[in-house]
C-alpha cells in the first residue's frame, strides 16, 4: 500500500455546514401567478472536490459553498450512470439506464423505444405554462433535444459556444491523448465558452418575465480539456498541490469486469510524463473558473425582480476519478465516480445550512421540481421526490441509490455500503464507515451475505438492451469497456 498525499476522504465533512450568516428566503410573487421559477444549474464532471463537500484539502469554491449554505447540501448522491449522455437522459426523462437501454455517451436517446416519446422534465414545465430557455450543456452535446425548449442559446442545436484553445497541443506532452490535457489557455476569462453561457443567463434574469419559467445553465468545466485562464492555474501553484491518496495493490481484489472498466492506460501515461501534480492543478483550476461563473448567476439572481421565488437546484452528471483506484474519467462503479454534487434552495421549503447524509439520485430531481411547483403528475418517472428530505434533512430514507455503467452492471450506494454486481455476476462490497476509500473488497467473505443479499434486492429487474449507436447493427452490446474520451 503507498500513500501519493492526503486522502480525498480525510477531508470529507460529515457534520452539517458550519458557514453562516445566510438566510432563508421567502416566496415572493414576482410572476403574475405566482408560482415558482426554477434555475437549474448543471456542472460537467465535477466530483466532490468543492469546498462545501470536503472531497479536496486544495478545492476552494466560494461561491459554490454559500450557494449550498443557503439550502440542502445532499452529501451522499449519486448518478444513475457514470457518463454524460445516460447520465444527463436519465434525470431529465426521470427514467433508468436500464429501463431504456440508453447506458453510453454513444447511445441517441430518443431512439430508445422506453424514451422516444418521452416527456423531459423542461417539456413537462412547458406544459404547465413555463417558458423554458437556457443555455450549455443541459443535453448531452451529440444528443440535445431542441423540442425541450422554447428558447436555447446559441441555437436549440448547438448548446454552448466554442471555447478559445491553446497552441501546442497536447500540453501535458502525453502522445495521442486528444482531449485528456489540460493547461492554460492564453486567453481572457470573458471569452470563455462557459462565461458566455453566464452572460445569456444574467440576461434572462434581467428581463420582465410574465409567465414562470424554468432557466437552465449548464456549465462545461471541468469537463476536459482543462483549459481555463492563467489566473485560474496561478491559485494552485504546483508545489501546493496535494495529490489523492492511492493503494498501488487497489485493484487486486477486483472482478475482472472491474478491472476492464478502470483500464489502466490513461493512469500509465499521467505516471510516465510526470503529469499527476499538473492534471490536478488543471481539474482544481477548471472547478475554480466554474465556480466564478456559478457566481455571476447567483449574484444575478439575487439583484433580479425573482430572487425571492426561484427554486435554485445545482448538479453535476457524476464524478471523476484523478488516480484512485488507478482510473482516470468516470465510466465506472466507485465512488469517485458515481457521487456528485447536488443542492436545492426552494423558497419556504428549505432552511439554511442544512445537510442530507441520506443517499439519493439524480433521478429524483425531475420528481421533486415537479412536486415543489404542484405540476400535474408525471406518471412515468421511476425517481422519487425529495421534499420530505428538504423539509427535514434527517427524516428517515430507505432507498439506496442505483448506479448502471452497461447492461447489467449496477451499483447500489446506502448510506454506509457500496455493493456492485457486474455483468457476470462477480461481486465487491465496500463498508465505507470503515473503509471510505474502497480499498478492501467484502464480497468474498460469507458473514457480508446477508448484507450483499439486502442491497441486491434493489438491483433493477429489467434491463435493457443497449440502443445502438446510429449506423450500428442492433445488439445487446458490451458496455463494459471504458467509453472513447472523443465522446465524453
Amino acid at each position: 500500500m503507498t500513500s501519493s498525499g492526503c486522502s480525498r476522504r480525510d477531508f470529507l465533512r460529515i457534520a452539517g455546514l458550519t458557514i453562516g450568516g445566510l438566510w432563508a428566503r421567502t416566496a415572493g410573487a414576482a410572476n403574475n401567478d405566482g408560482r415558482f421559477n426554477v434555475l437549474f444549474i448543471a456542472v460537467d464532471d465535477l466530483n466532490d472536490w468543492i469546498g462545501c463537500l470536503g472531497g479536496h484539502p486544495d478545492a476552494r469554491t466560494p461561491n459554490i459553498d454559500k450557494l449550498a449554505a443557503r439550502g440542502v447540501l445532499f452529501g451522499n448522491a449519486h448518478c444513475t450512470a457514470p457518463a454524460c449522455n445516460p447520465s444527463r437522459a436519465s434525470l431529465l426523462t426521470g427514467i433508468r439506464p436500464s429501463t431504456s437501454g440508453v447506458y453510453r455517451n454513444v447511445n441517441p436517446w430518443r431512439a430508445s423505444p422506453v424514451l422516444k416519446d418521452a416527456v423531459t422534465l423542461p417539456q413537462h414545465f412547458m406544459a404547465h405554462g413555463y417558458r423554458a430557455v437556457g443555455s450549455g450543456k443541459i443535453f448531452h452535446d451529440a444528443f440535445c433535444d431542441p423540442a425541450s425548449w422554447h428558447e436555447y442559446w446559441p441555437a436549440k442545436t448547438k448548446q454552448r459556444p466554442a471555447d478559445p484553445l491553446p497552441a501546442g497541443r497536447p500540453l501535458n506532452g502525453i502522445p495521442k491523448t486528444a482531449h485528456f490535457d489540460w493547461g492554460p489557455v492564453p486567453a481572457d476569462k470573458t471569452q470563455m465558452g462557459d462565461w458566455k453561457v453566464t452572460d445569456y443567463v444574467i440576461g434572462q434574469l434581467g428581463q420582465k418575465h410574465d409567465q414562470p419559467f424554468f432557466l437552465a445553465c449548464g456549465l462545461f468545466r471541468p469537463h476536459l480539456p482543462w483549459y481555463v485562464p492563467p489566473e485560474y492555474f496561478d491559485k494552485y501553484p504546483l508545489d501546493t498541490i496535494t495529490l489523492p491518496t492511492i493503494n498501488e495493490n487497489d485493484l487486486d481484489d477486483v472482478p475482472p469486469l472491474g478491472r476492464k472498466m478502470a483500464g489502466g492506460r490513461d493512469h500509465n501515461h499521467v505516471i510516465q510524463y510526470h503529469q499527476w501534480r499538473k492534471a490536478v492543478q488543471g481539474y482544481l483550476a477548471s472547478i475554480r473558473f466554474a465556480d466564478d461563473c456559478v457566481g455571476r448567476v447567483i449574484d444575478a439572481l439575487d439583484q433580479s425582480d425573482y430572487a425571492d421565488n426561484t427554486i435554485i437546484v445545482f448538479w453535476a452528471d457524476h464524478g471523476w476519478h484523478l488516480g484512485e483506484k488507478l482510473h482516470w474519467r468516470k465510466f465506472a462503479l466507485w465512488e469517485e465516480a458515481t457521487h456528485n454534487p447536488l443542492l436545492f434552495v426552494v423558497p419556504g421549503v428549505t432552511k439554511p445550512n442544512q445537510r442530507c447524509t441520506r443517499p439519493v439520485s439524480l433521478i429524483d430531481i425531475y420528481p421533486t421540481l415537479v412536486d415543489l411547483c404542484g405540476l400535474g403528475p408525471a406518471g412515468h418517472l421511476e425517481g422519487q421526490s425529495l421534499r420530505p428530505l428538504l423539509e427535514d434533512p434527517q427524516k428517515t430514507w430507505d432507498r439506496p441509490a442505483l448506479t448502471t455503467h452497461g447492461k447489467d452492471n449496477h451499483s447500489i450506494r446506502s448510506e454506509r455500503w457500496r455493493y456492485i454486481r457486474y455483468a457476470d455476476g462477480t461481486e465487491e462490497l465496500y463498508d465505507h464507515e470503515n473503509d471510505p476509500l474502497e480499498w478492501k473488497n467484502l464480497a468474498a467473505d460469507p458473514k457480508y451475505n446477508d448484507m450483499k443479499n439486502q442491497l441486491a434486492r434493489w438491483l433493477p429487474r429489467q434491463n435493457a438492451n443497449e440502443i445502438p449507436k446510429p449506423g450500428a447493427k442492433k445488439t445487446s452490446g458490451d458496455a463494459t469497456a471504458p467509453v472513447d474520451g472523443h465522446m465524453a
